[in-house]
């Protein structure tokens, strides 16, 4: 599990933005990486996205695994509240 690392993102337009790495999640049964983020400059909102090992980004569309990738939040959250 990664921590604090930074990451940049491209833009379509070709803006470069970039973020804070919170954690990384793998689920092997579905062979997909997910990566939890936030903007540097507003820590209040939490993203993710699948990642690829060559760098690429994913957004999740699939309400199945984005329920999934919420419950992996959760978990998260309760562990640093305990």
């Amino acid at each position: 599990m990664q921590e604090n690392d930074l990451i940049t993102i491209i833009e379509e337009d070709g803006t470069e933005q970039t973020f804070v790495i919170l954690f990384t999640y793998e689920n092997e049964e579905r062979g997909m990486k997910y990566v939890y983020f936030y903007d540097e400059n507003n820590d209040e909102e939490v993203m993710y996205a699948r990642y690829y090992d060559d760098g690429t980004l994913e957004y999740v569309e699939d309400e199945e695994e984005i329920a999934e990738i919420e419950e992996v939040f959760a978990a998260y959250e309760s562990e640093l509240e305990e």
